[in-house]
């Protein structure tokens, strides 16, 4: 019987990582948002100053099975700070193969991801999900996570392309 390991992604995973990045993208309903490449990330991630940091989930066969380790999952996040609260991380995505749900490897996940946050002292650990992702809100309050759009009544905006140029002055 195989099992799941999760660790930190390596230079070598980013085609996988974008192989789940479009796969998440589509089960978003907003494929047609990603925009990066596998150099990106190689760049982005695995340079001198990273911009961000993965995890992979990794399956690995029992001894003597046949194929090699597969990538079935993936975390991505970067740390971001807070002027009332100091080091947070964000999770900016997670994402588990269909075939493979069920079987915690999300909450594996996760669980690293809060790991990684109390060792760079992070005081809170930020994700956002869909509405429509029930399944997914589920998972974040079982696992005690707050909504604060219910609790707080947050809205997260974004600016992109034009008008951030226009922001720019550019």
């Amino acid at each position: 019987m195989a099992f799941v390991r999760i660790r930190a992604a390596k230079e070598g995973d980013c085609g996988d990582i974008l192989r789940l990045i479009r796969e998440l993208a589509e089960y978003e309903k907003l494929s047609d948002q990603v925009k990066i490449g596998e150099e990106a990330l190689r760049a982005d991630g695995f340079g001198e100053n990273p911009f961000y940091h993965c995890l992979v989930a990794e399956i690995l066969p029992a001894p003597g099975e046949q194929p090699g380790p597969c990538i079935v999952g993936y975390g991505l996040y970067y740390f971001i700070y807070s002027t009332w609260k100091g080091r947070n991380i964000y999770l900016e995505d997670i994402y588990v193969m269909p075939e493979y749900r069920g079987q915690e490897i999300g909450s594996k996940i996760i669980k690293k991801v809060a790991e990684v946050a109390l060792d760079q002292g992070c005081s809170q650990f930020r994700l956002a999900v869909l509405e429509w992702n029930k399944r997914a809100i589920d998972l974040y309050k079982a696992l005690g996570a707050q909504d604060l759009t219910q609790e707080e009544g947050w809205h997260a905006f974004r600016f992109e392309g034009e008008a951030m140029r226009k922001l720019a002055g550019r």
